[in-house]
């Protein structure tokens, strides 16, 4: 039996999406929050790529991302395109309710999702840092990175602000 106050990295479950809405509208502004019916497909497309961490009887933090391909990137409020051939874990959505900042949850999702990446084989991760989180995601080992190409490099620029592609070659 898991104790009151324990932290717990586990799958993300369809029934989470109003505890995974809560943490986003806590954690982002308007123009990122996306849509709970997009939250459900992406889960439904890549489901073994989203975890939460529940503490204190709630989740507090959630990950998700999908299977990909080096260079390539999801729009911001853009469906799941899981590649067939994958050789990435694109993280696409990391967020800790404030409430649990300072607790470690955002690393702690991050290296759960690299071992699921090790164990699938796949060499790199990859993202699109935003909010003024590169120095996170710097610290994490990710470093600034170019999409795969023009129509990559667009759908970059749908995301407002100092966005930035990077990458992280695993293991």
């Amino acid at each position: 039996m898991t104790q009151p106050d324990a932290m717990a990295v586990r799958a993300m479950r369809a029934d989470d999406l109003d505890a995974v809405l809560a943490v986003q509208l806590a954690c982002y502004g308007a123009g990122f929050v996306e849509d709970g019916g997009l939250i459900a497909r992406r889960l439904a497309a890549a489901p073994h790529t989203g975890w939460v961490v529940e503490y204190k009887g709630r989740v507090q933090a959630y990950l998700v991302g999908y299977p990909s391909t080096v260079g390539k990137l999801t729009p911001l409020h853009g469906e799941f395109e899981v590649a067939a051939e994958a050789d990435s874990l694109y993280l696409h959505d990391l967020a800790v309710h404030p409430d649990a900042s300072g607790l470690g949850l955002g690393p702690r999702l991050v290296r759960h999702a690299w071992a699921y990446a090790a164990g699938a084989g796949w060499l790199h991760s990859t993202l699109v840092s935003v909010q003024s989180s590169v120095g996170f995601w710097e610290r994490q080992g990710y470093a600034p990175a170019q999409p795969a190409n023009a129509g990559q490099q667009a759908r970059l620029a749908t995301y407002p602000g100092d966005s930035v592609y990077m990458s992280r070659r695993l293991g």
